[in-house]
């Protein structure tokens, strides 16, 4: 499994110096080429920082102290990382940045939120959804799931971490991997359009993964039904007063 890359980088603003002339001191941390920069509060004299250091290299008090404040951030900041990776926290730069901080979120993740989508609808069967309609979404986020373990080594990932690729990876899965028709992909896809749509709604995500992604359902040549594939939708009985209309609807128009 390859490791992703964590970083702390201290710089200064050099073109945004503060009123004493000296230059703010900031660091960077990146993780997984995201990342995230703080302004400390603290300065130095231009000419006294060395960026290959990422020090001051003055002899004086201030200096002295900058540099050792600087040495035990960078110490702080890796020890939040490996705590992070033992507590099994799902890691990122605004994770580690917020522990710092003193203020931890409860990142929302992907399976997470599908989950949670897809327990609701469970609630709702017999009203609003059909049993069927609630399998498809259990198996489009077992298969999703799946993919995500297999191509980003991961068990689930943070929401925000959604992209194109990983769309146009789950429709490629869906069709090599799964051996699932055209119409039967659209079908999982608009699940996963959904759940995607509800976190947008919800502000939990600010793009969408889908933009600039259409997907074409085939025509199929559908065979006229025989009269006993009729009498058994004429019997079936459903749990969804809906669906019952549908039906009724339906067997009045194949004998009108």
């Amino acid at each position: 499994m390859e490791r992703k890359r964590f970083s702390v980088l201290f710089f200064i603003k050099r073109s945004k110096l503060l009123k004493n002339g000296e230059a703010p001191v900031r660091v960077r941390v990146t993780y997984d080429r995201l990342y995230v920069e703080l302004q400390l509060k603290r300065s130095v004299k231009v000419p006294l920082w060395s960026q290959e250091k990422e020090k001051s290299t003055g002899k004086d008090r201030n200096s002295v102290e900058l540099n050792h404040y600087i040495d035990a951030l960078r110490v702080k900041f890796y020890q939040i990382y490996q705590d992070l990776e033992l507590e099994g926290k799902i890691i990122s730069a605004r994770a580690i940045v917020n522990r710092y901080q003193g203020k931890d979120e409860t990142f929302k993740t992907l399976y997470n939120v599908f989950k949670e989508h897809n327990d609701n609808c469970r609630k709702l069967i017999g009203t609003d959804y059909a049993d069927i309609t609630v399998r498809r979404y259990d198996n489009c986020l077992k298969y999703l799931m799946e993919l995500v373990k297999r191509d980003y080594k991961v068990d689930d990932m943070l929401l925000r971490e959604v992209n194109g690729e990983l769309v146009r990876k789950f429709d490629l899965y869906l069709k090599t991997e799964k051996h699932c028709a055209q119409n039967t992909v659209i079908r999982y896809m608009k699940c996963f359009k959904k759940v995607i749509n509800l976190a947008i709604a919800n502000e939990w995500l600010t793009k969408n993964p889908f933009a600039g992604i259409k997907f074409h359902e085939v025509e199929v040549n559908k065979q006229f039904l025989s009269q006993a594939e009729i009498n058994r939708i004429w019997q079936k009985e459903f749990r969804i007063e809906r669906l019952e209309l549908v039906r009724d609807v339906f067997i009045f128009c194949v004998y009108t």
